[in-house]
């Protein structure tokens, strides 16, 4: 997993990474950052309100004027109030905006990596990427920014007004600014490295939290419930106390600044009661400096947590531009995109027929998170049509030609051709529209029968499913089910037993009529007495297709056109079954044990 205690040297590194999503809505945030001025300087005014008030109707003790006074109070406060009104609502639709472009071009970033990269890094850290991530970004765009603008300027107009009516007066605010840039300075260096840490720890529970839910069964199989929980208690506990720790920080740090403006005020009143009983300075001028003194403490708290929090959001934008960062081990070049288009923008009329032919030419490959060749100089070609068992003990290797196949992973060196040209110069997508893949493990999505297999055939109509069904023998599914086609599977098919799961995502895959068709052992988890019809089935559909078969039981695939034995990672043997059965090697082992143990559980039954 990648990690995210990565010291970075520059302040608010990675910032113009993010500033492309927040330029396309350049209009609205030009037009909030300027009401944000004019609010602030409008709240820089209203202190002057008094010093009038004070000095004419008071000092002057005279009531002239007051009506105009108060309607252009009126007509500033309701200015005020609009402006704020419509800030705010803004501010939340450029967040909601921000964030949801966020999350969608990191979800479909991820999308275009390889399986090398879900290998390296677990749910958790990569959820934490999409959700949590983009959602403090979203927040820095709109609300931080908003503060940021306001405050700032609030506080320069404030300094303007105050050096005009009384130089020396502000000069004793001024001294707050190189105070708080060192303060600055040395409560980042402590910050930044924890933030980073209660990141990397949310990123950790995160994962338990997904595991233990997703891994539910399991844990109460193993009955390991006060293990997980221990495991979850220790992560949190470490959460608490980072957090707790930060918390002090920013409290000191929230506590010193309160303090320098106290001291701050307390100058003020002490310098400007002198000027003031020396008639030096009016009275109502003295309590506009008051004013401001008590005033803009808030706005220079507020300025130096908006620093602390962009210092925290720091460590979100880092690990976010990481992952957008990241390149696939397996991409489409320029010009291939430019011909067939990419993921989300195809080409379809670019697209060539594809028949199937496949050929290994001089084929080496090591895994990327490997240190060793699984396949050297391999070579095999695969006319149109022809049926490729691969077998082999568990943990063999069997999956990385069909993985290779599929274009999930690139040879190190060498080529695989598909229909004559290599691979890499049609698109993914291509390809993977051709293919029909069927896991060991299958995974059916949220919803009901009929969008599941829909799938594989978005304008599939019920007749071309239920034939699918009925090809694979799955009817007796739909059957039992209240609702038939549009009952719902459940999470993940939870609802489902393993072998109806796999019936169903077999029946997509038909659906879709692939011209290449994988069978990851995809009759491992069905009764024997339904293998037997999927295996009929089986023969019906490969007909005219290229099929690559991964087989755990050896007598279902004695009659594949060439079987390609794997061991160790390493092709060993190859050929047909009669053919390796006289070599009389490992294939021959395999097979010998796998009959004399089903002799036995045939005479113990």
């Amino acid at each position: 997993m990648q990690d995210d205690n990565t010291n970075v040297k520059l302040p608010f590194f990675g910032i113009p990474k993010v500033v492309p999503f927040a330029m396309k809505y350049k209009k609205r945030i030009i037009a909030m950052v300027l009401m944000g001025i004019l609010a602030s300087l409008i709240d820089s005014v209203f202190p002057l309100f008094n010093r009038y008030a004070i000095n004419h109707f008071i000092g002057e003790q005279t009531l002239d004027t007051l009506v105009q006074f108060i309607v252009l109070y009126l007509v500033i406060l309701t200015v005020q109030v609009t402006i704020n009104y419509i800030s705010v609502w803004w501010a939340g639709m450029t967040e909601m905006d921000v964030d949801r472009d966020l999350r969608d071009a990191s979800f479909n970033h991820l999308q275009e990596l390889s399986f090398a990269y879900f290998n390296q890094n677990n749910v958790g850290y990569i959820h934490a990427r999409v959700m949590s991530d983009t959602g403090k970004i979203g927040e820095l765009v709109a609300w931080r920014m908003m503060d940021t603008v306001w405050n700032g300027s609030y506080v320069l107009f404030v300094l303007a007004v105050m050096l005009k009516m009384n130089a020396r007066l502000a000069m004793y605010v001024l001294i707050l600014v190189p105070i708080a840039s060192v303060l600055i300075t040395w409560f980042q260096r402590h910050l930044v490295p924890l933030n980073r840490k209660i990141r990397h720890i949310n990123s950790t529970i995160t994962s338990d939290f997904n595991e233990g839910i997703t891994g539910a069964r399991s844990i109460k199989a193993l009955v390991v419930e006060n293990t997980i929980s221990n495991d979850f208690r220790r992560d949190t506990l470490e959460m608490k106390q980072t957090s707790v720790r930060t918390a002090r920080y920013s409290a000191l740090f929230s506590a010193t600044v309160t303090m320098m403006g106290s001291i701050a005020l307390a100058l003020v009143l002490w310098q400007g009661g002198r000027l003031t009983l020396e008639t030096v300075l009016e009275i109502g001028t003295l309590s506009v400096f008051m004013s401001y003194a008590l005033n803009l403490m808030e706005p220079i708290q507020m300025m130096i947590e908006t620093i602390a929090a962009l210092i925290a959001i720091q460590v979100n934008i880092e690990r976010f531009t990481r992952l957008m960062a990241t390149e696939s081990d397996v991409a489409d070049s320029p010009e291939v995109i430019a011909k067939y288009g990419d993921t989300f923008h195809p080409k379809k009329e670019n697209w060539e027929k594809l028949e199937g032919d496949v050929e290994f030419r001089d084929v080496s490959f090591m895994y990327p998170d490997g240190n060793e060749m699984v396949l050297e100089h391999f070579n095999l070609q695969v006319p149109k049509g022809t049926n490729v068992a691969i077998v082999g003990e568990t943990g063999a290797g069997k999956s990385t030609l069909v993985n290779l196949v599929c274009r999930f992973f690139e040879p190190t060196e060498g080529q695989v051709l598909i229909d004559g040209r290599d691979a890499r110069e049609r698109s993914q997508l291509w390809l993977h529209s051709n293919i029909g893949y069927v896991l060991q493990t299958p995974h059916l999505f949220s919803g009901t029968v009929r969008d599941n297999l829909r799938y594989g055939k978005p304008d599939a109509t019920d007749e071309e499913i239920m034939r699918a069904l009925k090809l694979v023998s799955a009817e007796f599914v739909i059957d039992k089910m209240d609702k038939g086609l549009d009952s719902e599977v459940g999470e993940g098919g939870d609802l489902l037993s393993t072998g109806e799961k796999q019936l169903l995502s077999f029946a997509r895959a038909i659906l879709a009529d692939p011209r290449i068709l994988v069978l990851d052992e995809a009759t491992a988890s069905i009764d024997t007495l339904t293998e037997k019809a999927i295996q009929d089935a089986i023969l019906t559909v490969i007909k005219g297709r290229t099929s690559f078969v991964i087989a755990h039981r050896l007598s279902t695939i004695v009659d594949a056109d060439v079987i390609l034995v794997v061991r160790d990672g390493k092709i060993i043997e190859r050929g047909k079954h009669r053919e390796l059965m006289k070599k009389k090697g490992y294939y021959y082992d395999l097979y010998t044990r796998q009959y004399e143990e089903m002799v036995v559980n045939a005479v113990a039954a």
